[in-house]
């Protein structure tokens, strides 16, 4: 398979986390039109998959490595159609930012809060892949964007991750601080201990 990376983009806005996404263009080779996360094909000068995240960050939307922190890694995702290994991984960038879009690959910029996925669940289809077979797939829905395919894979392991950090952080500050504990302080608690770090950082290892 193709070795490839994204970057989820995670920041706290007006009281709640928000993920940041892409929506590609028409005129792209693959994933037409399609909402992901910004990223791409690994190349050998990146060195590491990581490398691959941050540099197509800065290409597609002006988000520059200095201004990213990277939390941890989830467990890489194949395309089914498409032949794309993709690894994922999460990181808190500022906000508000001045980004500078690619506009050849990208459309816009999309930002969802964390908790609409948490509240509002998502459904199941089955896709076919290039090979015949079958696989599950979470379509996850927001105003009139629909997310699916890998992305959408990617976002339900992110969710599960976030949910689970997030009960902790919770139970955490209603210990020390009370029910009525600073928000701005729960942001500051979210780290990279909760995203398992990805072994395989690099396609020659």
């Amino acid at each position: 398979m193709i070795p490839s990376a994204v970057l989820l983009p995670l920041y706290y806005k007006q009281g709640q986390y928000h993920l940041l996404f892409t929506k590609r263009t028409e005129t792209v080779r693959v994933h037409k039109g399609q909402i992901s996360f910004p990223g791409g094909v690994y190349e050998e000068d990146d060195g590491t998959l990581l490398n691959t995240a941050l540099r197509e960050c800065q290409e597609e939307i002006g988000l520059i490595s200095e201004d990213i922190e990277v939390l941890g890694a989830l467990d890489s995702e194949p395309t089914v159609t498409t032949s794309y290994l993709i690894s994922p991984f999460v990181a808190h960038i500022p906000f508000p930012y001045h980004f500078r879009i690619n506009r050849h690959e990208i459309d816009e910029i999309i930002e969802i809060p964390v908790s609409q996925f948490i509240e509002s669940g998502f459904s199941l289809s089955t896709t076919m892949s290039a090979h015949g077979k079958s696989a599950i797939t979470y379509i996850y829905r927001y105003q009139d964007r629909v997310i699916w395919g890998a992305t959408a894979r990617i976002l339900h392991r992110f969710v599960t991750v976030f949910t689970r950090a997030m009960a902790i952080e919770n139970k955490d500050t209603e210990n020390t601080s009370g029910p009525d504990n600073n928000l701005n302080q729960r942001e500051h608690n979210l780290s990279g201990e909760y995203f398992s770090r990805n072994r395989h950082n690099s396609p020659g290892q």
